[in-house]
C-alpha cells in the first residue's frame, strides 16, 4: 500500500510540475502568481486553474437584492495587502441596510460583509507581522495608522481606509478577502480561541464599547439607560460593567430581549410597548434620570426617547444607523448641559477586548444563537433572512462557517 501511495504521489507531483510553470521570485506579493494565465497552461492545466481562480462571495445585487455568486480570487494589489482565507464570518445591522438599499457607496456587485476570522493565505512584501498559515482577526475598519486621521485615533476616517469592508472594496462574506494595511488592520489570534467567539470582536464588542460606553462616559456609580437590546445593545450592557454604573437599564419593546439583557446584567428593564419609559426611568433614578444613555437601535422614535431620558449634565451617545432624519429638540435640552456624541467605532480597543477574551472575563458567544453548524456560505442567503426576521427566530448573532 505504501508503495502504491508514494507512486500515486509521484504521478500526481509529475502531472503537476507539467502544466504549471515554476513560481517567479516575487510570487510572495501575490495570490496568484503572474504567470499563472490561461496564455502557457496545458488544457489540463486551464482546467485547473479555472478551479482555483474562482470562488464563492456573497453580492450585494441592487435594493433588497443579494445573492451567492462566483467571483475571481482576491489579488494582492499593494505590498501591505494580505490575502486571508477566510474561515468564520457574520452579519451585522449594517449589512441589512446595505441589503435595503440604504448605503449609496456600496455598488451592485461587491461582496458584503466586514467582520470575520481567517487563516493568511499569502503575504505582500511589505508584510512582517503576518506570515502564510496565521491565524488572524479581521477588524472591520482598515486604517494605514499613517494619515492625518489615523494618527489623531481615528482609524475609521482613514483617508485610504476605514469602514471599506464590504462597502466600497470586496467583504468577508466570501472564501477569500483581500485585507489593505494588513499589519495595521489585523490581529493575530491566540493558540486554542474560538473563532466564532472571536468574530464577534471585528465589529460588534468595539462598537458597543467604543461608540456607546466609552462615548457615554459610563462611570462607577452612575446610571446608564440602554435603549435597544439587540446585538449592539447587548454589547454595550456587557462591557458597561467593566465600569461599575449602579444601574444599567435596558430599554426595548421585545420581552425576550429584555430577559436576554437581564441576563447579561442589566439591573433593570423597561418594555416601552407597556410602559412609559421616560417616566419610569425617571422613577427609578429618585426623577433625575440616566447620567449616560445609549441610543442602539436608529430610528427616529428611539431618538426621541433617549433625549427625554437625559439628567441634567447628561451625555446621549448615538450608536444607532440612522437612515432617515431625526428630531433634536433643543427646546427641552438648552439648559441641561447636556451632550451628544456621535461615532464610527475605531477599533482601538480590540487588543484589549482579545486580552479579556483569554482570561475569560469576557465571553462573546453569549451573543451567538445562530452557530456555524447551523450555516455554511452556501446558505447566507438564509442567514440573512434569519438575522433579518430576528424576533421570529430568536436570533441575535448568526455565524456563518465559511470552511
Amino acid at each position: 500500500m505504501a508503495a502504491t501511495s508514494r507512486a500515486a504521489r509521484s504521478f500526481l507531483f509529475r502531472a503537476l510540475r507539467s502544466i504549471l510553470p515554476a513560481p517567479a521570485a516575487s510570487s510572495r506579493a501575490t495570490c496568484l502568481s503572474p504567470a499563472f494565465t490561461r496564455t502557457n497552461l496545458s488544457p489540463a492545466g486551464s482546467l485547473l486553474m479555472r478551479h482555483l481562480s474562482t470562488m464563492k462571495a456573497l453580492v450585494y445585487d441592487g435594493s433588497n437584492l443579494v445573492s451567492l455568486k462566483d467571483k475571481p480570487l482576491p489579488t494582492i494589489s499593494k505590498p501591505t495587502d494580505v490575502i486571508v482565507k477566510v474561515t468564520k464570518t457574520t452579519i451585522c445591522g449594517t449589512d441589512l441596510h446595505i441589503r435595503k438599499g440604504d448605503v449609496a457607496t456600496c455598488q451592485p456587485g461587491t461582496t458584503l460583509g466586514h467582520e470575520g476570522v481567517g487563516i493568511i493565505h499569502s503575504a505582500g512584501a511589505s508584510v512582517t507581522r503576518f506570515k502564510e498559515g496565521d491565524r488572524v482577526l479581521i477588524s472591520c475598519i482598515s486604517s494605514c495608522a499613517t494619515c492625518e486621521y489615523c494618527r489623531r485615533g481615528m482609524y475609521s476616517h482613514c483617508t485610504s481606509g476605514g469602514w471599506i469592508l464590504g462597502n466600497t472594496i470586496d467583504g468577508t462574506q466570501a472564501e477569500y478577502v483581500r485585507i489593505p494595511h494588513a499589519e495595521s488592520s489585523l490581529h493575530p489570534i491566540p493558540d486554542g480561541a474560538d473563532d466564532s467567539s472571536l468574530v464577534m470582536l471585528s465589529d460588534i464588542f468595539p462598537t458597543g464599547l467604543e461608540c456607546g460606553v466609552l462615548n457615554g462616559k459610563v462611570q462607577p456609580g452612575g446610571t446608564v439607560a440602554i435603549v435597544g437590546s439587540g446585538p449592539i445593545g447587548l454589547a454595550a450592557i456587557i462591557t458597561a460593567q467593566m465600569y461599575s454604573p449602579s444601574q444599567i437599564i435596558a430599554i426595548d419593546m421585545d420581552p425576550k430581549r429584555l430577559d436576554v439583557a437581564r441576563q447579561f446584567g442589566a439591573t433593570e428593564t423597561i418594555n416601552s410597548s407597556k410602559a412609559d419609559a421616560a417616566a419610569k426611568v425617571k422613577e427609578l433614578t429618585e426623577g433625575k434620570g440616566a447620567d449616560s444613555v445609549i441610543e442602539a437601535v436608529g430610528i427616529p422614535a428611539t431618538f426621541d426617547l433617549c433625549q427625554s431620558l437625559l439628567a441634567p449634565g447628561g451625555i446621549l451617545a448615538n450608536v444607532g444607523v440612522h437612515g432617515t432624519k431625526v428630531d433634536l429638540h433643543l427646546q427641552n435640552l438648552w439648559d441641561k448641559n447636556i451632550s451628544i456624541t456621535t461615532r464610527l467605532v475605531d477599533t482601538t480597543t480590540t487588543p484589549m477586548l482579545l486580552k479579556l477574551v483569554q482570561s475569560g472575563k469576557l465571553q462573546p458567544s453569549q451573543l451567538i444563537t445562530h452557530r456555524a453548524s447551523d450555516f455554511k456560505l452556501g446558505d447566507m442567503e438564509k442567514a440573512y433572512d434569519t438575522f433579518g426576521e430576528a424576533s421570529k427566530h430568536g436570533a441575535l448573532k448568526v455565524v456563518i462557517d465559511v470552511d
